[in-house]
Protein backbone atom coordinates (compact mmCIF):
# COMPACT_ATOMS: atom_id res chain seq x y z
CA UNK A 1 0.00 0.00 0.00
CA UNK A 2 2.98 2.59 0.45
CA UNK A 3 3.51 2.27 -3.31
CA UNK A 4 0.33 3.16 -4.20
CA UNK A 5 0.27 5.69 -1.53
CA UNK A 6 3.89 7.29 -2.67
CA UNK A 7 2.16 7.08 -6.42
CA UNK A 8 -1.56 8.80 -6.04
CA UNK A 9 0.55 11.21 -3.87
CA UNK A 10 2.87 11.82 -7.33
CA UNK A 11 -0.16 12.25 -8.54
CA UNK A 12 -1.57 14.78 -6.70
CA UNK A 13 1.13 16.78 -6.70
CA UNK A 14 0.62 16.92 -10.63
CA UNK A 15 3.98 14.52 -11.15
CA UNK A 16 3.12 12.96 -14.87
CA UNK A 17 6.06 9.78 -14.37
CA UNK A 18 3.68 9.40 -11.23
CA UNK A 19 0.16 9.41 -13.34
CA UNK A 20 1.85 7.54 -15.95
CA UNK A 21 2.95 4.81 -13.22
CA UNK A 22 -1.07 5.05 -12.24
CA UNK A 23 -1.98 4.27 -15.73
CA UNK A 24 0.35 1.49 -16.64
CA UNK A 25 -0.75 -0.49 -13.38
CA UNK A 26 -4.68 -0.19 -13.58
CA UNK A 27 -5.28 0.21 -17.26
CA UNK A 28 -5.69 -3.30 -18.52
CA UNK A 29 -7.71 -4.42 -16.10
CA UNK A 30 -9.68 -1.62 -15.60
CA UNK A 31 -9.85 -1.99 -19.42
CA UNK A 32 -11.87 -5.22 -19.26
CA UNK A 33 -13.94 -3.64 -16.48
CA UNK A 34 -15.02 -1.25 -19.74
CA UNK A 35 -15.40 -3.62 -22.72
CA UNK A 36 -17.89 -5.72 -20.17
CA UNK A 37 -19.93 -2.66 -19.98
CA UNK A 38 -19.21 -1.08 -23.96
CA UNK A 39 -20.60 -2.32 -26.87
CA UNK A 40 -17.45 -2.23 -28.42
CA UNK A 41 -13.16 -1.65 -28.30
CA UNK A 42 -13.67 1.97 -29.52
CA UNK A 43 -16.29 2.68 -27.28
CA UNK A 44 -14.27 0.97 -24.16
CA UNK A 45 -11.39 2.83 -24.80
CA UNK A 46 -13.70 6.08 -24.86
CA UNK A 47 -15.06 4.89 -21.04
CA UNK A 48 -11.08 3.97 -20.48
CA UNK A 49 -9.92 7.37 -20.99
CA UNK A 50 -12.88 9.53 -19.50
CA UNK A 51 -12.15 7.13 -16.32
CA UNK A 52 -8.73 7.80 -15.72
CA UNK A 53 -9.68 11.48 -16.28
CA UNK A 54 -12.13 11.01 -13.26
CA UNK A 55 -9.98 9.21 -11.28
CA UNK A 56 -6.71 11.85 -11.47
CA UNK A 57 -9.32 14.62 -11.04
CA UNK A 58 -11.58 12.75 -7.83
CA UNK A 59 -8.08 11.29 -5.94
CA UNK A 60 -8.24 14.19 -3.85
CA UNK A 61 -11.42 12.64 -2.17
CA UNK A 62 -9.94 9.22 -1.70
CA UNK A 63 -9.65 8.52 2.01
CA UNK A 64 -7.10 5.89 1.88
CA UNK A 65 -10.27 3.66 3.06
CA UNK A 66 -10.69 0.38 1.73
CA UNK A 67 -9.28 -0.92 -0.97
CA UNK A 68 -7.78 1.91 -3.94
CA UNK A 69 -8.31 -0.86 -6.30
CA UNK A 70 -12.26 -1.26 -5.62
CA UNK A 71 -12.71 2.39 -5.45
CA UNK A 72 -11.16 2.80 -9.37
CA UNK A 73 -13.28 -0.35 -10.64
CA UNK A 74 -16.30 1.70 -9.02
CA UNK A 75 -15.53 4.80 -10.99
CA UNK A 76 -15.08 2.97 -14.27
CA UNK A 77 -18.08 1.11 -13.87
CA UNK A 78 -20.07 4.46 -12.88
CA UNK A 79 -18.10 5.95 -15.80
CA UNK A 80 -19.36 3.40 -18.06
CA UNK A 81 -23.05 3.81 -17.14
CA UNK A 82 -23.19 7.79 -17.45
CA UNK A 83 -21.95 6.85 -20.85
CA UNK A 84 -24.69 4.42 -21.56
CA UNK A 85 -27.36 6.61 -19.58
CA UNK A 86 -26.40 9.30 -22.43
CA UNK A 87 -27.04 7.25 -25.11
CA UNK A 88 -29.70 4.39 -24.19
CA UNK A 89 -32.00 6.28 -26.29
CA UNK A 90 -30.12 5.31 -29.25
CA UNK A 91 -30.16 1.29 -28.56
CA UNK A 92 -32.90 -1.12 -29.48
CA UNK A 93 -33.64 -4.22 -27.12
CA UNK A 94 -33.65 -6.95 -28.94
CA UNK A 95 -37.03 -9.44 -28.35
CA UNK A 96 -36.15 -12.04 -26.36
CA UNK A 97 -38.75 -14.14 -29.12
CA UNK A 98 -36.47 -13.02 -31.79
CA UNK A 99 -33.59 -15.45 -29.97
CA UNK A 100 -33.62 -18.70 -31.64
CA UNK A 101 -33.99 -21.72 -29.39
CA UNK A 102 -31.72 -24.16 -29.45
CA UNK A 103 -32.49 -27.81 -30.53
CA UNK A 104 -31.58 -29.25 -27.09
CA UNK A 105 -31.08 -28.15 -23.78
CA UNK A 106 -26.91 -28.49 -22.94
CA UNK A 107 -25.86 -30.46 -20.00
CA UNK A 108 -22.83 -29.94 -18.30
CA UNK A 109 -20.07 -31.76 -20.72
CA UNK A 110 -21.31 -29.31 -23.61
CA UNK A 111 -19.93 -25.79 -21.68
CA UNK A 112 -16.02 -27.94 -21.19
CA UNK A 113 -15.03 -25.94 -24.15
CA UNK A 114 -16.29 -22.75 -23.38
CA UNK A 115 -13.46 -20.54 -22.35
CA UNK A 116 -14.01 -16.98 -20.33
CA UNK A 117 -12.85 -15.26 -23.47
CA UNK A 118 -15.94 -17.14 -25.37
CA UNK A 119 -18.30 -16.35 -22.52
CA UNK A 120 -17.50 -12.40 -22.46
CA UNK A 121 -17.99 -12.08 -26.02
CA UNK A 122 -21.17 -14.04 -25.53
CA UNK A 123 -21.75 -11.34 -22.76
CA UNK A 124 -20.57 -8.56 -24.76
CA UNK A 125 -23.25 -9.78 -27.37
CA UNK A 126 -25.94 -9.08 -24.92
CA UNK A 127 -28.55 -5.88 -25.43
CA UNK A 128 -27.04 -3.06 -23.45
CA UNK A 129 -29.41 -2.80 -21.05
CA UNK A 130 -29.26 -6.74 -20.50
CA UNK A 131 -25.85 -6.32 -20.21
CA UNK A 132 -25.33 -3.52 -17.44
CA UNK A 133 -28.04 -5.65 -15.34
CA UNK A 134 -26.07 -8.75 -15.83
CA UNK A 135 -22.69 -7.38 -15.01
CA UNK A 136 -24.05 -5.22 -12.21
CA UNK A 137 -25.72 -8.13 -10.66
CA UNK A 138 -23.63 -10.90 -11.22
CA UNK A 139 -20.30 -9.37 -11.81
CA UNK A 140 -19.97 -6.21 -9.65
CA UNK A 141 -22.52 -7.78 -6.86
CA UNK A 142 -24.68 -5.36 -6.58
CA UNK A 143 -28.74 -5.48 -5.42
CA UNK A 144 -31.43 -4.94 -7.51
CA UNK A 145 -32.54 -2.42 -5.33
CA UNK A 146 -28.98 -0.62 -6.22
CA UNK A 147 -28.71 -1.22 -9.85
CA UNK A 148 -32.48 0.58 -10.63
CA UNK A 149 -30.73 3.46 -8.51
CA UNK A 150 -28.01 3.38 -10.58
CA UNK A 151 -30.05 2.89 -13.76
CA UNK A 152 -33.08 4.76 -12.74
CA UNK A 153 -35.21 2.07 -13.23
CA UNK A 154 -37.56 0.07 -10.64
CA UNK A 155 -36.14 -2.94 -9.28
CA UNK A 156 -38.51 -5.56 -11.13
CA UNK A 157 -37.08 -3.37 -14.24
CA UNK A 158 -34.04 -5.43 -13.18
CA UNK A 159 -34.45 -8.34 -12.06
CA UNK A 160 -36.86 -8.61 -15.92
CA UNK A 161 -33.90 -7.86 -17.25
CA UNK A 162 -31.32 -10.04 -15.85
CA UNK A 163 -33.99 -12.69 -16.15
CA UNK A 164 -34.09 -11.98 -20.12
CA UNK A 165 -30.31 -11.77 -19.82
CA UNK A 166 -30.01 -15.06 -18.24
CA UNK A 167 -32.08 -16.41 -20.59
CA UNK A 168 -30.74 -15.09 -23.42
CA UNK A 169 -27.14 -16.18 -22.16
CA UNK A 170 -28.27 -19.49 -21.85
CA UNK A 171 -29.72 -19.96 -25.58
CA UNK A 172 -25.98 -18.30 -26.94
CA UNK A 173 -23.99 -20.87 -25.03
CA UNK A 174 -25.89 -23.35 -26.16
CA UNK A 175 -26.03 -22.65 -29.30
CA UNK A 176 -22.49 -21.78 -29.16
CA UNK A 177 -21.34 -24.42 -27.63
CA UNK A 178 -23.08 -26.97 -29.75
CA UNK A 179 -21.37 -25.02 -32.91
CA UNK A 180 -18.15 -25.54 -31.46
CA UNK A 181 -18.65 -29.55 -31.05
CA UNK A 182 -20.09 -29.84 -34.45
CA UNK A 183 -16.91 -28.40 -36.10
CA UNK A 184 -14.06 -29.75 -33.45
CA UNK A 185 -16.40 -33.45 -34.29
CA UNK A 186 -16.11 -32.46 -37.81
Amino acid sequence: MTEIKNIINGCLKGDRRDQELLYRRYAARLYAVCLQYSGNDEEARDVLQEGFIKIYENLVHYKYEGSFDGWVRRIMVNTALEKYRSKHNLYRVDDIDQIPEPNAEPDNEDYAGLEARDLMEIIRELPPRYRIVFNLFAIEGYSHKEISDMMSISEGTSKSNLSRARVILQRRVGSYTGLKKKLING
